[in-house]
């Protein structure tokens, strides 16, 4: 294998040194300028081939870092360079502090915010001790170089380029950046559902002072179960992230191998976009997927053996334990008697315009102090009693490490090993399958080791309703038999190791759309884990049981081909359509005189409505009339209809993909829901049988692109979420929805046979030629034939080569 591919990686040089012949779209001045490598510098070839896919190919791990720093500059320079500017926290130095950070790599509401923490990471070394540690807790060698490189190759692309995106054309914030700063970024991505969530409360909470202290006023009351799981929707049920994935097992397809399709929801604009690229040193690693943008490896992907996707599971990545303080001292917690102060973080952040701040963080054993859960419950520092947060991820650097391991690894087994060796993945699921035919679900992910029997000894009053109802652990920190423990295995103390994860090999289909791993697969439900992990016997969402019923018959009628992954991923069935909107369309036909009163008391004319209802095709293609007004309706029937008065037949955990169902006509709120959405829809000017892609939509190159997709909560498994705005007249361009789809299999040859997809296309600068490209092709539901093998690439009939060095 080695020697074939170093005959391969000679041919792509050839290529590159007589690239003058190449047509002229394919070479200009400026590439033979940089056709000369650099005698010490790093350096990579960059093929280039249909929507602007780069293809790195690389003598080492540092230059395919470099490689890979430069060609994800080229794309997404001020995406990048913005989130480096949170990272070193000075968002309020170039942009002001009380402007909104974004949600890109924490959940901060202000730049003062997020700059208080990432500034308070950064100086706090985090970063610089978890480099020095020694594999698998700190990173490897590899992964060093490739960060190493990165930096490197990014840096060079600032140096040697002009920044062309308006969004940050000329701007002071566009700077070089090390590879610290490489390493700053995964770590923020790892703790982004633990700390990251918490950055808000974590800088803002401050001791008692006055009367306050000495009062020593108790902990707030306890919530109550629907507060708790308010608390935890709000927390961990983001619908900023989300994804469905599915693994076939040989059997089940046609060629006797493996198939896998991948279907990740993220935010279409900003730091959370997914990359695509191909990343190839001979004789040592070829793998093809999606990248996070500043991260050196692929994310999701596939190689000539494997391939892989996540989803983000039901597992709390993070926990509380609850301080007893001393009564003298606020800042000083008791465990087993003993008194610990708390460490300050005192961090100053230069603001535009303005005074630099500077605030105190208070950190403990445990992690750092915090004054709330969400704004239902309140987590109050008192004169008795504090509350500190456990995030397992704010010192994990281990993704980089697992994701490489899978983008060797030759089938779903090495995928598990490397699983289980680096234990760096922060809060995804990892579905795959090979050529070989196996399928693997696993729920290996980074939690803190919270077990049931943990949490009954040593769950607080509070602890006790948050855990059973939502998975929140919240222990007593008083008691030092109450810490999280190490189990065999576990690469750092504190969380769980490799035997306890969920795990599903070689069911004939395991899938998942952020459900539980109860099911996996209907017909081999997982059982046995802990509750932190998610839960078992409780309802399913409509994506999770539209997912199951589709893909448990695709498995029964066998045969599959990556044509039918295909034809999965834009069916754009409306499960939730298919339960009620018959019996939504008899109802409202039932309506004395075709009327109902909306929610501000009058009535409205909806009789038109039962016609569109019954007409509708239930799938939310760009073409289907009927599809907007359900969608709204069934928003607003959520809302206005009780989860346990929605349906007629109740959930039953022995039948869990069907049930609940038989829509509950009789509910007072469905005529008032009818009557709001189609008074809505009129204030709109929308016509209540309007084509949902007159109405769903995004606008590229000033050329509007009908968006085909519907809201997850509609069970729809091509997940897309428009914003409502009733100002504007609708639904505002689409935010966020499926990002980078692949779908995977393998036939006789040496080559995978991929069809990939980047929703909003390779670069978010409108002035790229690949800005928008594949969006178009989105809204024809079109895919792209991935070109894997060397001829493929090759062969490209839009093949540019370009040689990328340092120069010194």
């Amino acid at each position: 294998m080695r020697s074939r591919l170093g005959r391969l990686a000679l041919g792509a040089t050839a290529l590159f040194t007589a690239v003058s012949a190449l047509p002229a779209a394919a070479a200009t001045t400026g590439q033979r300028a940089e056709q000369q490598p650099s005698r010490d510098g790093l350096s990579a070839v960059i093929r280039y081939t249909e929507y602007g896919i780069p293809h790195i190919l690389a003598k080492n791990y540092a230059d395919l870092g470099f490689g890979t720093g430069w060609a994800q500059a080229a794309d997404e320079v001020c995406t990048l360079a913005d989130g480096f500017v949170t990272l070193r926290g000075e968002r309020s130095r170039y942009f002001g502090a009380d402007a909104p950070a974004g949600g890109d790599l924490s959940a901060a509401r202000t730049n003062l915010a997020s700059d208080l923490y990432f500034r308070g990471v950064r100086e706090s070394g985090t970063v610089e001790t978890l480099l020095a540690e020694r594999a698998p807790v700190g990173p490897s060698r590899e992964v060093r170089n490739m960060m190493r490189g990165w930096a490197a190759g990014y840096n060079a692309w600032l140096k040697q380029k002009k920044v062309t995106d308006p969004a940050c054309a000329g701007a002071s914030w566009v700077r070089p950046v090390t590879e610290l700063d490489v390493a700053a970024r995964g770590l923020a991505i790892a703790s982004i559902s633990g700390e990251g969530r918490f950055v808000d409360t974590i800088t803002a909470a401050q001791p008692p002072a006055g009367a306050t202290a000495a009062s020593g006023t108790a902990s707030a009351r306890t919530p109550g179960a629907k507060a708790v799981a308010k608390a935890a929707d709000e927390l961990w049920g983001d619908p900023g992230m989300g994804s469905n994935a599915v693994a076939f097992r040989g059997d089940t397809t046609a060629g006797g191998r493996g198939l896998l399709l991948g279907n990740p929801h993220y935010p279409w604009d900003g730091g959370r976009r997914f990359w695509q690229s191909q990343q190839t040193i001979p004789g040592e690693l070829n793998v093809s997927g999606g990248s996070l943008l500043g991260t050196p490896a692929i994310a999701i992907g596939f190689n000539a053996h494997v391939a892989w996707s996540h989803t983000v599971s039901t597992g709390i990545p993070a926990s509380f334990h609850q301080l007893t303080l001393d009564p003298a001292d606020p800042t000083t917690y008791l465990v087993d008697g003993r008194p610990e102060r708390m460490k300050k973080r005192t961090v100053t952040v230069t603001v535009k315009d303005g005074a630099p701040v500077t605030r105190t963080q208070w950190w403990t054993r445990y992690g750092p102090v915090v004054t709330s859960l969400n704004s239902q419950v309140p987590l109050p520092w008192t004169g008795m009693t504090a509350y500190a947060l456990n995030d397992p991820n704010a010192a994990n650097l281990r993704f980089t490490d697992t994701s490489l391991g899978f983008s060797k690894a030759r089938g779903t087994s090495d995928v598990l090993a490397s699983l289980d060796r680096h234990q760096g993945i922060p809060w995804v699921n990892t579905i795959a399958a090979d050529r070989a035919g196996h399928s693997l679900y696993t729920q290996s992910q980074v939690l803190p080791r919270i077990t049931d029997e943990l949490a009954g000894r040593c769950s607080t009053e509070l602890g006790r309703t948050t855990y059973p109802a939502s998975g929140i652990a919240i222990l007593d920190g008083s008691r030092g038999d109450c810490t999280l423990g190490s189990d065999p295995g576990a690469v750092v103390p504190g969380i769980f190791g490799p035997a306890r994860m969920p795990t599903l090999k070689d069911a004939p289909y395991a899938e998942n759309s952020n459900g539980t791993a109860w099911m996996t697969n209907a017909d081999r439900p997982l059982t046995g884990y802990e509750r932190i992990f998610g839960t078992v016997g409780t309802q399913l969402g409509l994506r999770t049981r539209g997912a199951i019923e589709d893909v448990a018959a695709m498995a029964d009628h066998g045969n599959l081909t990556v044509r039918d992954l295909q034809r999965q991923q834009f069916a754009n069935r409306v499960p939730a359509g298919d339960l009620a909107a018959a019996d939504a369309a008899r109802a409202c036909a039932a309506l004395p005189g075709g009327t109902a009163t909306g929610s501000d008391g009058k009535a409205v004319d909806v009789s038109a409505a039962c016609g569109v209802l019954k007409a509708w095709d239930r799938t939310m293609d760009t073409g289907s009339r009927g599809a907007l007004l359900f969608d709204r309706f069934w928003r607003r029937l959520e809302q206005a209809v009780p989860a346990d008065r929605l349906w007629k037949v109740p959930f039953s955990a022995a039948d869990p993909v069907r049930t609940p169902n038989t829509l509950n006509t009789d509910a007072a709120g469905l005529p008032t829901a009818l009557a709001d959405t189609v008074a809505e829809l009129r204030g709109a000017g929308i016509a209540l049988d309007a084509p949902l892609g007159a109405h769903q939509f995004v606008v590229r190159d000033g050329q509007r692109l009908p968006v085909p997709g519907g809201a997850g909560r509609l069970g729809v498994w091509n997940v897309v979420e428009p914003t409502w705005d009733a100002a504007a007249g609708g639904y505002t361009e689409v935010p966020f929805g499926s990002s980078h789809l692949q779908a995977v299999g393998w036939d006789g040859s040496r080559c995978p046979v991929a069809r990939t997809l980047l929703t909003y296309a390779q670069s978010s600068n409108p002035k790229s030629p690949h800005s928008a490209d594949q969006t178009r092709l989105f809204s024809g539901e079109k895919w792209v034939a991935s070109r894997f093998c060397e001829k493929d690439i090759l062969s490209s009939p839009k093949l540019k080569i370009v040689r990328v060095h340092e120069r010194r």
